[in-house]
């Protein structure tokens, strides 16, 4: 099993180039506005053209439209896409991938989670994240792993929120996920990320893969 590693909140070409050097399987570009993590079109397009070799970028969108994500990803022709709102979209609107983020804190939220997949169009992955009231990811507040130990959504699970190069390997020894999310926790501020914690989480993540 080769757990999916997602550097999210990229917001510059040299950090990205450096986490595909690391390692990165995916790439997050975050476009919501209320964001720290917050990139432009212009901004974005600069990232994709530095790496004209790697496919796996995925946009984050928080509060655009579908017909604003269909927008942006005709321009930079992303693999993935990240959305924090239901119902989905119509297929016309769907990149190659779409990857459904929720934010849980309860027993009650994972159950509303089974519930909607089972009634919806399956996307290409779910991201459980950690729920702060006003923000929608990149807190660095630990998400309920316990909560999530033996679910199976019928999807891929991506697991974010509060990952560390310190704390990933139990969060994977946990909860098993097909892939790992992080953006605050490889940072030296918010937006800029740090080679060190870069190159640490992505070492903890392939010892505890071997591991497993």
């Amino acid at each position: 099993m080769t757990i999916q590693i997602k550097f999210c909140g990229i917001t510059s070409p040299e950090d990205a180039l450096f986490a595909v050097e690391t390692g990165a399987d995916l790439i997050g570009l975050n476009f919501s506005s209320h964001s720290v993590r917050r990139i432009d079109l212009v901004k974005a397009r600069a990232i994709v053209r530095a790496l004209p070799h790697f496919q796996n970028f995925t946009g984050v969108f928080v509060e655009q439209s579908w017909d604003e994500i269909a927008s942006i990803n005709r321009v930079l022709k992303l693999m993935y896409f990240q959305s924090y709102s239901s119902p989905w979209p119509a297929e016309r609107f769907t990149p190659a991938g779409h990857i459904a983020a929720f934010r849980v804190q309860s027993a009650e939220d994972i159950n509303g989670l089974h519930a909607l997949l089972a009634v919806s169009r399956k996307p290409m992955a779910v991201l459980v994240d950690s729920f702060v009231a006003g923000s929608m990811g990149g807190t660095g507040h630990k998400a309920p792993w316990e909560l999530l130990v033996g679910r199976d959504f019928g999807v891929p699970l991506i697991l974010a929120g509060g990952l560390t190069p310190e704390n990933v390997a139990g969060a994977i020894r946990t909860v098993r996920p097909w892939g790992v999310d992080v953006a605050s926790g490889v940072e030296s501020s918010p937006g800029r990320k740090d080679a060190g914690k870069m190159k640490a989480f992505v070492r903890a993540v392939r010892a505890a893969e071997a591991a497993l």
